[in-house]
């Protein structure tokens, strides 16, 4: 293998964007392409039926597959347009595959919440806490702000790192960007009410699509406690008794998991309750998430890159 072959292998691709992602963060907000995808979520939506929930559930199942397979094939044509130069291509691939992680920029975001509940500054956790999650913050208190940053450092451990793992090593760029699409879909119209017909099909196409890494993300966080010196019996025990009551069919894995792992109890009142209250919930246990979640990407992109390492096999 030359060095030019070498330099094009997928896990130097996938080596390069997580550590551009880990040193960098976000891309500005006019270069990412997970915001292009959301406006184009935008875009479709204005033209969407007013009412008839069957032109509604037809119309966002063209969403569904078109934004994905849009973004897929672009990327697609843009391994076909670099592959002539292979330090072009290993260059523009990473920059691309790194659009689909955003990893920092999960421990940057539960690094807010934290600091500001410990300081005392519930409003400030409560503006910080929107980065992490879609829930209205604005009548929670000191605890349940901390639950639900727990809460979603665990779930996004899944949906910003360890899913774009696997759908790299499985499918290669245009699985990965055709997830990060179906995820943004889920996150923009997967909900009850206003979107319930509309954005149906992509819910489900989200549930699809991370039915696997959120159970792989479940595991390699009792993984993690083990590392770490967690209480990884218990993490088992309450994601095995927990993990199916939320509504969600993917969600309450990883969430469970990292209940029991610190001990806490995490709660969205009236839809679901996880673990059991042996600690409270503070801006301290949101640190302790966050460092099992790092060390379970970190295990997963080990394992991402042994098994693209073998696939591919490094001959001379």
């Amino acid at each position: 293998m030359t060095f030019a072959q070498g330099l094009a292998h997928p896990a130097a691709v996938l080596g390069i964007a997580l550590g551009l992602d880990l040193v960098s963060g976000e891309y500005p907000a006019p270069a990412h392409p997970v915001v292009w995808m959301g406006r184009c979520v935008t875009r479709l939506e204005r033209w969407a039926p007013a009412g008839g929930p069957r032109r509604q559930l037809a119309y966002g199942a063209v969403m569904a597959v078109l934004i994905p397979a849009f973004f897929a094939a672009a990327a697609v044509l843009l391994l076909h347009v670099s592959a002539t130069v292979p330090a072009l291509s290993l260059l523009v691939e990473a920059l691309a595959l790194k659009s689909t992680f955003a990893i920092r920029e999960l421990g940057r975001a539960a690094a807010r919440v934290g600091a500001a509940l410990r300081s005392g500054a519930l409003d400030d956790a409560r503006t910080n806490l929107r980065a992490l999650c879609s829930r209205d913050p604005s009548r929670l208190d000191a605890p349940r702000v901390a639950a639900a940053a727990i809460e979603s450092v665990a779930e996004n451990a899944s949906d910003s790192a360890v899913a774009p793992l696997l759908f790299y090593v499985a499918f290669g760029l245009p699985g990965a960007v055709a997830y990060r699409a179906v995820n943004t879909l889920d996150a923009r119209i997967g909900y009850h009410g206003r979107y319930e017909y509309l954005g149906k099909v992509a819910a489900r196409l989200d549930d699809l699509a991370n039915l696997v890494p959120a159970r792989v993300t479940a595991l390699l966080l009792l993984v993690a406690g083990l590392v770490t010196g967690a209480d990884a019996r218990r993490g088992l025990r309450v994601l095995l008794r927990d993990g199916s009551t939320t509504e969600s069919p993917n969600a309450g894995r990883p969430m469970a998991a990292m209940a029991g792992l610190l001990g806490v109890e995490l709660e969205k009142v009236g839809q679901y309750r996880l673990g059991d209250a042996v600690e409270p919930v503070d801006g301290t246990k949101i640190a302790a998430a966050w460092r099992l979640s790092l060390v379970a990407i970190l295990l997963a992109v080990t394992m991402a890159l042994l098994a693209l390492g073998g696939s591919h096999g490094w001959r001379a």
